[in-house]
């Protein structure tokens, strides 16, 4: 059985077996879109089928397309990783922050992973007003000392450096210096007012037991605001969230990272030297993650493959330089430069595995792999 139609087999037994609401995969090799793959329906209750076409709300998908943008800023010279960030952004360096670097922010390091207090819908949606928040917030413990998945604070950090540097917003410097290059058409951090896509629908998995949670996890991931009724919120969907809202579908998803996967160039447009993706995916660190409460490894704004006890992400693979990025409730985009591969999957019913090779995306990529490495 060839690809395509295995990864559809496999969508679909997904979808009926309830494991699945609806869901895209895609995949580029070698710079050629392989795979494409759609199943199930765009809501919970709905007949309306999920399509390549169709748009999903991929939480923290979103970052490595945020990541990407910063390292175009890099590659032309325009920042530089070991600054600080209140060098391009003064008003960051209030409360001890002035030494925190634009590579601290972008390995979790930077000291302010929790959310201002007194966050809602209407702060998440005006872009100055939770910047301004965010730079007067005092930090944890001194930034670069202890690493902490920033769930929500990472996507305005790096836009407003990218801001700051380029002066455009990154909705719109992502459109016109990463996607209309690539021809990327299935990405917005903020969608438009006349979009005419169907977005999906998100649902979450019932929990009968929630587990406990402490203080400094509901400071860094409030309950009230991360949630499928926040996702699922047209004014929400149409804010800039660089770390948490972007609305894309797998095809782009795969799209973006296959740039990386051919060595910065795809379909003759250039927009990373070898040298960057280097830079970009190597081992910052993986230490203890306060916030995920596990080793990571993690590059320059990205999750890293490698070795599960060293803390790779399995998803992501085994190779020690595939990168990319997952989103809460299992979607993810990566790259693996030693397959000449790259993957997008994106998926409408959130949910969390006790056993991390029954979630959906391992069981995917690994067929992938599988296949293309017959």
């Amino acid at each position: 059985m060839d690809l395509q139609s295995s990864i559809q087999e496999l969508a679909s037994e997904l979808v009926d077996s309830g494991a699945e609401i609806g869901l895209q995969v895609a995949a580029y090799l070698d710079g050629e879109l392989v795979l494409d793959v759609a199943a199930g329906v765009i809501a919970q209750g709905s007949t309306t089928p999920v399509t390549s076409d169709t748009l999903f709300l991929s939480w923290s998908t979103t970052k490595g397309f945020t990541a990407t943008c910063l390292h175009l800023l890099a590659e032309r010279g325009q920042i530089d990783y070991d600054k600080p960030i209140s060098y391009y952004w003064p008003e960051f360096g209030a409360h001890g922050k002035q030494h925190a670097t634009v590579n601290h922010a972008l390995t979790h390091r930077s000291g302010v992973p929790h959310m201002p207090e007194g966050v809602d819908l209407a702060m998440l949606c005006n872009w100055d007003a939770i910047a301004r928040a965010i730079a007067d917030l005092k930090p944890l413990w001194e930034p670069g000392t202890k690493v902490a998945y920033h769930a929500w604070t990472f996507g305005w950090i790096i836009g407003e450096l990218i801001r700051r540097v380029d002066g455009r917003p990154i909705s719109q410097f992502a459109q016109e210096e990463l996607c209309r290059p690539l021809g990327i058409d299935g990405f917005y951090m903020g969608i438009p007012n006349d979009l005419a896509t169907p977005i999906a629908t998100l649902s979450a998995e019932p929990v009968t037991n929630p587990a406990p949670t402490s203080a400094f996890l509901e400071s860094v991931m409030p309950a009230h605001i991360t949630n499928t009724q926040v996702a699922n919120t047209p004014a929400f969907q149409r804010a800039v969230s660089p770390g948490s809202n972007g609305i894309m579908n797998a095809r782009s998803i795969a799209r973006h990272y296959a740039l990386f996967a051919n060595g910065g160039v795809l379909d003759g447009v250039r927009l990373f030297s070898p040298e960057r993706i280097t830079m970009m995916n190597a081992l910052q660190t993986n230490n203890y993650d306060e916030t995920l409460g596990m080793a990571l490894r993690k590059g320059l704004g990205y999750m890293l493959g490698g070795p599960a006890e060293q803390g790779g992400n399995q998803i992501i693979g085994p190779s020690e330089r595939a990168f990319g990025h997952s989103g809460l409730g299992g979607s993810i985009g990566f790259a693996d430069p030693d397959r000449r591969l790259s993957v997008g999957i994106t998926k409408n019913y959130m949910r969390t595995w006790a056993d991390p090779k029954e979630a959906t995306a391992y069981k995917i990529a690994e067929r992938i792999r599988a296949i293309i490495d017959k």
